[in-house]
């Protein structure tokens, strides 16, 4: 190969590495975000789906467009575009379902904090529950779901239940609105019917 050959070559090879250096252009404001992402530990994901598994059998299904994981000093996962989660009895069968704008889990609590537009339907009872927030604690059997905000309550029947404050099973087939008020069927434990 010929010196002239070898010239043409190197030169061809600048050119094009040339063209793509050019062609590549970054915001900074855009680089200085990742950089910042990376110094604080945040992830995200897409169109998420979790399964809460007891004993190998389904006990919650949690799905989401968009979860946030921040790894701080108190590592957390925020679901900021909505969060939909069905509830599972021990024989799989899906007993309530769960719908909010708003999620935040904290791995050091075990609780998953809810707001905006909370809802839940008893699936097998068909009473529905709306309330500002919730805070399901994964860690407690028996009363997983609670909440200090007013609670509005729509039973099978018609009839409404308002109050502030309730406490719920994870089926919420028992809840137990704390300061209730209007007109509704108990059963022989003070449950609504």
């Amino acid at each position: 190969m010929s010196f002239l050959s070898k010239n043409k070559i190197i030169k061809a090879v600048l050119f094009v590495g040339c063209f793509f250096l050019c062609s590549c252009e970054n915001d900074f404001t855009q680089v200085n975000n990742l950089n910042k992402k990376k110094e604080t530990g945040i992830e995200e994901a897409t169109d998420i789906k979790i399964n809460y598994t007891v004993g190998g059998k389904a006990k919650a299904i949690l799905t989401a467009p968009l979860m946030i994981r921040v790894d701080d000093t108190a590592s957390y996962y925020e679901f900021p575009k909505t969060v939909y989660a069905e509830f599972y009895n021990m024989q799989e069968q899906k007993e309530s379902k769960l719908t909010a704008k708003y999620g935040k889990y904290q791995d050091s609590k075990n609780i998953i904090y809810l707001r905006d537009s909370v809802k839940i339907i008893n699936i097998l009872k068909g009473d529905t529950i709306y309330c500002e927030d919730l805070y399901w604690d994964r860690s407690k059997t028996g009363v997983e779901f609670y909440t200090n905000k007013k609670v509005h309550v729509r039973q099978q029947g018609g009839q409404f239940l308002n109050g502030t404050g309730m406490e719920a099973d994870q089926a919420f087939k028992n809840y137990h609105v704390v300061f209730g008020n209007g007109a509704f069927n108990a059963n022989e434990n003070g449950f609504p019917k």
